[in-house]
């Protein structure tokens, strides 16, 4: 991989006030970023508000202030919240910026120029909401089919961008570049749209109808359209033409993380401006999912757009950080439940992780002076730790170069419950009681070593925690380096500082939150399993019931009851409402397993082939019919209740060894999963 690496988040719209899936947006390339940067590579982290258009102009309107007032007072929100969540970008861009402005105008001039921009009359329905025209054949009902609102026939001359003449080399670029456009489920949708005409693109909007834009700098009477103006902030904040060698560096972009929503624009609109420019597209395009709020679409109307400022006064940074990276699979659209946040941030962050580094410091400090303590020989089950440790590391490196967040984050919480499991075993309070201050120093020694990499590992999705964590130890800067695993790493006589808790442990919702909750009428009960939401093709969870208290991560695999299921997303028939006895339904035995690998059946389109860990000594291989629904990518690691007593049966060739659960009647809408982590073959009942 290049030492250099550039990374970019989407300019965000100053319409409103920033939300959870914008937070997840950012954070993501933050952590990202971060990563790169403790590998040693030098990064670019790119991101900024979206400042002109229609919308803009009616909320500035509506407010009585002008359009630059507004977009002066809304960015700060954006760069506010980003520093309480430890966003480190390296350049923050507004499309009114004097510096961005001149690169707009000199592309529209040098591409008018030469021909491929040129005047016409257009006419077609515009959508105020999307500030973009459609056909007739776009609408649903009549209405945009983006926002489903009103729109209104429009007939005026404007000005076009040759987009359709670069088509044919935007569908060669696709082919030619598997890992353009991620994940696959996106690219097979870009493939679908390209089958299709590719016309030309109204790039331009007559002052008299909306003022707020960059003028033309061939025909003042009109301002650039939105979206041609808001993608020129990737190459005119990298440096196109006040910094050459900085862009040189900076371009094409190594990664532009994007919502699945704005895929159109990032790759057809985008692609094809940088083609007519000279330049390469971005080598990784990756547009994820989105985010639903207790199994509903996040809606003014309903009350219960997450405001992420109110989840950092409850948690901290760290903590929202966190369940952001690990609460789905990323690319996937996933559920944000209150519930399950506290469930997560108990189990994981405050009983596993902050408990083994409290345990390990307070332990050395009350027993042997609150330093680095000298290392024993190793034994048996310390080697054993070693190894934890190294598999948690090598695991925790693929997961990243896999782009499997939430992978990363099981192996680092793994390694952290075999941390605690190795100081229960081991016993160091009955070392002491002993007199064996050896032994008790090599056991606590080690403990604390894995406190370093655990620290490590969590520093990029939790940066305030993980440096805290490593300062406590004296390991200094958090680093990914070839030796990170070892566990004799830290400086001998090293001091030691104890602290309050990382991460206290909260027995209920904070105050805040409930009344929020309360307020928006959206903090219905967490049930014990969870469903994917069904979303326009993609998958977002629906809520659970939660446990009446979060448990500690255990040693042995938990139960999870199935105390209440979710409402049938179809009428069930009367064979299905029909009731059996107990006995007949204990019969099917069901474990939680982990979607370990994922791919296309060999011989039918329709069909999935995985490798599932349900706790067995290998993974079992189950052949489901969810092909339409889900991208293999999209399942690797993934929490699943699989039917564990099936007979095997060959389906198209494979032997299939269980089945999966999954809501849904003739198609499969969502795959069933938990509400947090669980080892592989705990008991569902």
């Amino acid at each position: 991989m290049s030492q250099h690496f550039t990374i970019t988040t989407p300019i965000y719209y100053v319409n409103d006030v920033p939300h959870i899936g914008h937070s997840y947006t950012t954070v993501a390339a933050d952590v990202i970023s971060r990563l790169h940067r403790m590998r040693g590579h030098e990064v670019f982290f790119l991101t900024g508000t979206d400042e002109h258009g229609q919308k803009v102009l009616e909320a500035a309107n509506r407010r009585g202030v002008t359009p630059q007032q507004h977009t002066d007072e809304l960015h700060l929100r954006f760069k506010n919240l980003w520093a309480r969540l430890d966003v480190q970008y390296d350049a923050f861009v507004r499309t009114t910026d004097a510096k961005h402005q001149a690169v707009v105008r000199r592309v529209l001039q040098e591409l008018h120029d030469r021909g491929e921009i040129y005047q016409d009359t257009y006419a077609g329905w515009y959508s105020t909401a999307a500030e973009r025209f459609w056909t007739e054949k776009d609408l649903i009902d009549g209405k945009c089919p983006d926002s489903g609102l009103p729109v209104e026939w429009v007939e005026e001359m404007n000005y076009f961008f040759k987009m359709g003449k670069y088509a044919d080399q935007l569908r060669a670029w696709l082919e030619a570049h598997p890992d353009w456009v991620r994940p696959e489920s996106r690219r097979n949708e870009l493939i679908g749209a390209l089958k299709k005409d590719v016309g030309d693109l109204c790039i331009s909007r007559p002052k008299a109808r909306m003022s707020w834009g960059i003028p033309l700098p061939f025909d003042e009477e009109y301002v650039t359209y939105v979206w041609f103006d808001a993608l020129l902030n990737y190459v005119s904040a990298a440096g196109i033409h006040d910094d050459p060698a900085a862009f040189a560096k900076r371009w094409p972009a190594d990664f532009q993380l994007l919502g699945k929503d704005i895929l159109t624009t990032h790759t057809v609109y985008w692609g094809t401006m940088l083609f007519a420019m000279g330049l390469e597209p971005a080598r990784c395009l990756y547009a994820h999912g989105w985010w639903t709020v207790e199994g509903q679409k996040m809606s003014k109307s309903l009350g219960n757009v997450v405001d992420p400022n109110l989840l950092v006064d409850a948690y901290g940074p760290d903590a929202l950080r966190y369940v952001l990276m690990s609460e789905k699979g990323f690319g996937a659209d996933g559920d944000f439940s209150h519930k399950a946040f506290l469930l997560r941030y108990n189990a994981e962050l405050a009983n596993d992780i902050g408990n083994l580094a409290h345990r390990a410091i307070s332990m050395t400090e009350k027993w042997l002076g609150g330093v680095v303590p000298a290392l024993d020989a190793d034994r048996d089950e310390d080697r054993a730790l070693s190894a934890a440790s190294a598999t948690a590391v090598s695991r925790f490196m693929e997961c990243v170069d896999a782009l499997d967040y939430r992978g990363a984050i099981e192996a680092l919480v793994t390694l952290s419950s075999a941390g605690n499991k190795y100081v229960d075993s081991m016993g160091p309070w009955a070392l002491n009681k002993a007199g064996d201050t050896v032994r008790l120093a090599g056991v606590l020694r080690r403990t604390l070593e894995l406190c370093r990499v655990v620290g490590t590992l969590i520093t990029p999705f939790c940066p305030n925690k993980g440096a805290e964590l490593l300062r406590r130890l004296s390991a200094g800067e958090p680093r990914l380096t070839d030796d990170l695993a070892q566990l004799d790493r830290l400086p001998e006589g090293g001091v030691l500082s104890l602290g309050d808790p990382l991460f206290p442990r909260l027995d209920e919702l904070p105050p805040a939150i409930q009344a929020a909750l309360e307020k928006a009428s959206a903090g219905g009960a967490l049930r014990s399993l969870q469903v994917n939401a069904p979303m326009p093709a993609a998958k977002a969870e629906k809520p659970a019931k939660a446990p009446k208290s979060p448990a500690k991560a255990a040693p042995a695999a938990p139960e999870v009851k199935m105390s209440e299921t979710t409402t049938p997303a179809t009428p069930a028939s009367p064979e299905a409402s029909a009731h059996i006895v107990y006995d007949d339904f204990a019969k099917v035995q069901l474990r939680a397993g982990r979607v370990v690998e994922a791919a296309r059946h060999p011989n039918a389109d329709r069909l999935l082939q995985l490798k599932v860990d349900v706790g067995e000594a290998e993974p079992r291989t189950i052949v489901a019919g969810i092909a339409d629904r889900y991208a293999p990518e999209e399942l690797v690691g993934l929490q699943v209740i699989v039917v564990v007593n099936l007979k095997p049966v060959k389906l198209r060739g494979v032997m299939s060894h269980g089945m999966l659960l999954a809501a849904g009647g003739e198609g499969v809408r969502a795959m069933v999963t938990t509400t947090a982590p669980v080892e592989p073959g705990t008991i569902i009942r």
